[in-house]
């Protein structure tokens, strides 16, 4: 009992002010914690089986058969003669999950000569797009979102009504770009808005920018689309664009080399190109810090990873995978057309032939080119303004032979 007494008097003697300040050490500590636990999704802690997201790589063909090798030497040649006339960016090329040609042309800095490499990682503009799609119908599988759910359900003052997320994603919403929405008055000076700065500038504008067609009622290819869709991500899963694609997509992935334009870490910017125009680097533009329908910096590889993992039902099941692929526009007659964040040639029967998504942001050039029939894929990441980046008439000739081909350069 002494010397509980003792123990006793001892901590009769501590100050009240410092009880006080222990309480609040405590107190912190506690929040922390759970501001911690909080911040850690069940995706955030998943561990990548590396041996199971190689398997989402193509193979190197060691000893190709005659036709094979007949095969990649043209491609050789059709890129070599690109080269030549002023491609500069990264080519991969795979077949049957087999890499019929990779290669890297050019400089990541025009200026400072520092060649690109395969790890190189070039702006993928509007190649963003496919991306943004996933994310959303990702919540869609999970039943956080529906594809009938207006705008208004995550942005309730946002001006335009009768627009649904299907409608964005398949660019049927007739909302104006933002890109030329906003004068100056608007936006005050304000430099490098976020989506949700640009979501807010829509509701608050007088007057309104004049939507340019009736939800529903014609396809318009319209950035704008995806700038919500990013910005209803972030709504829905209360985190930033860049870290929910991480969580849900790049790293159950293993697409270590993705990274969104406003992840300024070191790692992120890592092997990062610049956009070149006339020889000439592009700097920041006002309106690049606005993702989803742009903004995610990525390598050929990694791409490629993206859509063998979505094939295999990795990131999504069949069923609503069948859906992005499906054609929605049926204004204008054509084999052309847009499911939920993919372009696509179809067949008689409205099925697929080919699936694609190109982009052009500020000195990029970009292009993902899919013969599902063929399990071919083909991309190409330039960073200095080319057009013969989508002009890719030659190599469909050799892998998919003369029946096939099809000029997609002015698809873009």
């Amino acid at each position: 009992m002494g010397k509980f007494s003792g123990l006793k008097a001892l901590l009769r003697q501590i100050q009240p002010k410092v009880w006080m300040a222990i309480g609040a050490i405590v107190i912190v500590l506690l929040v922390s914690w759970g501001l911690v636990r909080r911040g850690h999704s069940k995706a955030e802690l998943v561990e990548i089986n590396r041996t199971e997201t190689a398997k989402l790589d193509p193979v190197v063909i060691k000893n190709p058969d005659a036709a094979t090798a007949k095969k990649i030497e043209e491609i050789a040649d059709i890129f070599r003669r690109k080269k030549n006339a002023g491609f500069n960016g990264n080519v991969l090329i795979v077949q049957k999950g087999q890499i019929l040609y990779q290669n890297s042309f050019g400089f990541a800095h025009l200026k400072e000569k520092d060649s690109l490499t395969s790890q190189s990682r070039f702006q993928l503009a509007s190649l963003s797009k496919p991306f943004t799609a996933i994310a959303i119908l990702k919540l869609v599988q999970e039943g956080r979102v529906s594809l009938d759910d207006s705008v208004q359900r995550f942005f309730p003052e946002f001006p335009y009504h009768g627009v649904k997320v299907d409608m964005l994603l398949s660019h049927r919403s007739g909302l104006p770009n933002y890109i030329y929405s906003f004068p100056d008055s608007v936006r005050h000076g304000k430099k490098y808005p976020s989506n949700l700065e640009v979501i807010d500038w829509y509701a608050k504008v007088i007057p309104t920018p004049q939507r340019y067609n009736i939800p529903g009622r014609s396809f318009n290819y319209c950035n704008t689309n995806y700038c919500v869709l990013a910005g209803i991500v972030e709504k829905v899963t209360g985190e930033g664009f860049g870290q929910y694609l991480h969580n849900q997509i790049f790293a159950p992935l293993g697409m270590s080399e993705t990274f969104l334009i406003t992840d300024t870490t070191v790692v992120a910017t890592k092997n990062r190109t610049v956009g070149h125009q006339y020889g000439r680097r592009l700097e920041k533009d006002y309106y690049d810090d606005v993702v989803g329908d742009k903004g995610l910096y990525s390598t050929t590889a990694d791409i490629y990873r993206f859509y063998n993992g979505l094939m295999q039902g990795l990131l999504l099941d069949k069923k609503l995978l069948d859906e992005a692929f499906k054609p929605r526009s049926f204004e204008r007659a054509g084999i052309r057309n847009y499911g939920y964040g993919f372009r696509m040639h179809t067949k008689e029967d409205n099925t697929p032939q080919f699936i694609y998504h190109g982009g052009w942001w500020k000195g990029y050039n970009t292009m993902l080119w899919v013969s599902p029939e063929d399990e071919a894929v083909i991309i190409v990441l330039g960073n200095s303004y080319n057009r013969s980046t989508y002009d890719l008439k030659e190599v469909l000739k050799v892998i998919h032979g003369n029946d096939k081909a099809v000029n997609i350069e002015n698809e873009i």
